[in-house]
């Protein structure tokens, strides 16, 4: 992974920031390429493990379609209503696909954590509820560019 930013240093999360920031969050904004080369972006909860960032999509979406035909992906998370409480996080690289599509909830040790972490936060549960749905997109970020406004104030 990556970590260049140049320009906006003073405001760049720390690794722990970085990592606080993105187990905390719930909701990400994921950009894919349409067949049309346009841009598609659509609204998806997430589990980060500290090292990969974890989808749980629909395989009957066009963000499913768009990641099987052209893998590379920009993932923006951010938060704050005004200018001086903006916090964000921009990832990017090529997602992988990891475990049965649809997941019905094949035995895979790979999936424990991202499992277990996406269960307890966004739903509240200590197992990952199934529904033949769903399968799982890792993305181990190959760029990622942070910013945390807060930070303005203390210069």
């Amino acid at each position: 992974m990556t970590v260049i930013q140049r320009r906006g240093r003073k405001i760049m999360m720390t690794p722990g920031e970085l990592d606080e920031f993105l187990t905390t969050q719930r909701t990400c904004r994921v950009a894919t390429v349409s067949a049309d080369g346009f841009p598609h972006v659509s609204a998806l909860w997430f589990a980060w493990d500290g090292n990969s960032l974890w989808l749980y999509s629909v395989v009957r979406s066009k963000r499913w379609a768009e990641l099987r035909r052209d893998p590379r992906v920009a993932i923006v998370i951010d938060t704050g209503e005004e200018y001086e409480q903006l916090r964000g996080v921009e990832l990017s690289g090529r997602v992988e696909f990891v475990g049965e599509i649809p997941r019905v909830g094949e035995l895979r040790a790979e999936l424990d954590v991202p499992e277990t972490l996406f269960a307890r936060k966004n739903f509240g549960l200590d197992e990952m509820p199934h529904d033949g749905r769903h399968a799982w997109v890792r993305l181990t970020p190959e760029k990622i560019v942070s910013w945390d406004f807060r930070k303005l104030g203390a210069l």
